[in-house]
């Protein structure tokens, strides 16, 4: 007769049965059913386990598939045994429920998104390509990106895409020549994921299996359907707000699936996540203040492929800093899309209306303010101020959000870089108004003015787009004659690439023929050129404090080079000099070291000089304060 436990299993397994998980794992069942794996008796068969996906939530069926099994088959089978045999040594069905009871409990907890370390016991570890292309906000996504996947378990780099398994590319949907750039790299991963076997015996490959392609940024957000479309050339698709899901979407991959979340947020900027720094032992960073943009100008992709306006809390923002500060950083970037609309409303208890929000004399927004809380200013102060031998700079600004409090932050502190960059895009008011910048040319140049009032030895860099819609001769005119009034240290220059989805696509003709966009955009890079050896010119016979970055590229063996204040680069001869801080002892700059340089000369995009002291940033500008007074007591 057979014992009990021998009849309840094999009454559970010739026939089907269902477990109901709790609520949120009630995606899954778990069906037992006859087959033939193991030997038990021929009475007796094993049991199989079928996991069956509906509809996910924020729970991940697969992960608790692959732990299930796992726990599973650690329950190992036991040998043939004959009818006559020990029928209790043969596991019953309560040996195993344990086990998947336990993997339940642990898949109803498991959520990608708050906790990828669950992951990675599942997740196969995998070696990592990157590529970013576009602005410094999205080498700053990358590091974030970075900092996601070593959480879930991806934690090797490696310098070359045929030795990965994964490999990233963030993209960037601006203008039409990025996207093209990155359309010829994904040709050729395609090819190292559909020759992988080849490629391999050749020696041109060393993954150990075929890569998976990942496309990250405003291009997965914009063009999701085409990349998916193309051919099995992409297997996930992640927008800027979906990073903490890649763990999951690549997880999606390994069950035969495309990964795509493209969804945009009002509320993620990734404030907890402490990224993976791309530049190691660099002496710059960039740290992302907000994401997002409000202003919905008419020829840019931004608002859609990044998403509304939000800010990060201030004492995320210090805290970020600080780790940088001890990790040997001496200069950080604040980033955002519009860097100096931050409004942190997180830690205010009283929050002001959005009527108060002030803008820069003569400029508008269509995009209103509700509540207002800590603003740029504030930020900017209280860095300053808490780290007082750290640079500060910051990029990309709005000229609207220029409010008086800000410029008089920026004169006050040593420490925050005399350097604006000041878009401008066209020095025409009516193709301004095309363009929804909200200000004429009129009242750009009046903000200029005022900038230099206050802070007079400011330097000024701008954008600028040739052959807008509608753009004419004499709208094109009136950009040159901006150039050469404001006299910008430095300037971005494009011609225009109409972008699907954005106003001017909707409401406007491309209409500025090709050739004429070309030609109006080297007029104003030659107007520019001449312009901007003024600047440079000026510094001659100046001291300026660099913060060395490395040996200079024209001269390696002999030469160091490093930005000023303004953000001009300075290259000097590498010999001893004096360390102020150090009693005047002499030794060779190295990078980090801030060293006061007597400026020799100049060309259109450089200044040399001779090298004076090393010293620290407070000390450079307390010198110079002593000497500013003993001369007005010597007048």
């Amino acid at each position: 007769m057979a014992s009990p436990s021998l009849t309840s299993l094999s009454s559970v397994l010739n026939q089907q049965h269902c477990i109901n998980l709790p609520r949120r794992c009630s995606i899954l069942t778990l069906r037992f059913f006859s087959s033939n794996p193991c030997h038990f008796s021929p009475a007796i068969s094993a049991a199989r386990i079928v996991c069956s996906r509906r509809s996910f939530g924020r729970s991940s069926a697969s992960a608790f598939s692959h732990r299930f099994s796992r726990s599973f088959s650690q329950s190992q089978c036991q040998p043939p045994v004959s009818i006559g045999g020990k029928l209790s040594e043969i596991p019953a069905l309560h040996h195993f429920m344990p086990k998947a009871s336990a993997a339940v409990s642990d898949a109803a907890v498991s959520d990608p998104h708050i906790d990828s370390t669950t992951l990675s016991d599942v997740l196969p570890s995998g070696r990592i390509y990157h590529e970013t292309y576009g602005c410094q906000m999205n080498v700053n996504d990358m590091e974030i990106v970075l900092s996601i996947m070593k959480k879930a378990g991806y934690s090797e780099i490696v310098e070359a895409p045929e030795s990965a398994e994964i490999i990233f590319i963030n993209t960037c949907a601006i203008r039409d020549n990025a996207e093209q750039k990155v359309w010829q790299r994904l040709n050729y991963f395609w090819f190292l994921k559909r020759q992988w076997k080849k490629n391999v015996a050749i020696g041109r490959s060393q993954s150990v299996h075929p890569p998976k392609v990942v496309v990250l940024g405003c291009m997965a957000e914009r063009l999701k359907d085409k990349i998916l479309d193309a051919d099995k050339m992409v297997d996930v698709v992640c927008g800027p707000d979906a990073y903490r899901d890649l763990p999951r979407l690549l997880e999606e991959v390994d069950s035969g699936q495309k990964g795509i979340n493209t969804l945009l947020s009002l509320e993620e900027t990734y404030a907890d996540i402490n990224p993976v720094r791309i530049a190691k032992n660099s002496i710059s960073a960039f740290v992302s203040i907000m994401r997002g943009c409000n202003n919905m100008c008419s020829f840019c992709i931004v608002p859609f492929t990044r998403g509304r306006e939000r800010s990060r809390p201030v004492e995320s923002v210090v805290r970020e800093v600080g780790e940088l500060w001890k990790e040997g950083v001496k200069e950080v970037t604040l980033l955002g899309q519009n860097v100096n609309s931050y409004n942190d409303t997180s830690g205010v208890e009283e929050v002001e209306s959005g009527t108060n929000w002030k803008y820069s004399d003569g400029f508008n927004s269509i995009a209103k303010v509700k509540n207002v809380g800590l603003r740029f200013a504030d930020l900017l102060d209280r860095l300053a101020v808490e780290y007082p031998e750290m640079r500060f700079r910051y990029t990309s600004p709005h000229p609207k959000d220029f409010p008086d409090d800000l410029l008089y932050v920026m004169r006050n502190r040593n420490n925050i870089c005399k350097s604006i960059h000041l878009p401008a895009q066209s020095g025409s008011s009516s193709v301004l108004e095309r363009m929804r910048r909200g200000y004429t040319g009129e009242a750009y140049l009046e903000l200029v003015k005022k900038i230099r009032d206050i802070i007079p030895e400011i330097g000024i860099s701008s954008d600028f787009i040739c052959g807008f819609c509608g753009e004419t001769e004499e709208d094109h005119q009136d950009t040159l004659n901006l150039v050469k009034t404001v006299g910008y240290d430095m300037a971005y220059m494009f011609a225009y690439s109409m972008r699907e989805k954005t106003h001017a696509h909707r409401n406007y003709a491309d209409d500025v023929p090709e050739n004429v966009k070309q030609r109006r955009l080297t007029e104003l890079i030659e107007t520019f050129r001449d312009s901007t050896g003024q600047c440079y010119d000026s510094k001659i016979g100046s001291v300026q404090l660099v913060l060395v970055e490395g040996p200079n590229r024209r001269a390696p063996e002999t030469e160091l080079i490093g930005k000023s204040d303004r953000g001009h680069r300075v290259s000097f001869t590498n010999t001893p000099i004096p360390d102020r801080d150090n009693n005047d002892v002499r030794r060779s700059p190295k990078v980090g070291d801030f060293v006061e340089v007597n400026v020799l000369k100049s060309t259109r995009a450089s200044l040399h000089g001779e090298a004076v002291a090393i010293t620290k940033l407070s000390s450079f500008y307390a010198d110079i304060r002593e000497e500013s007074l003993a001369c007005v007591n010597t007048a």
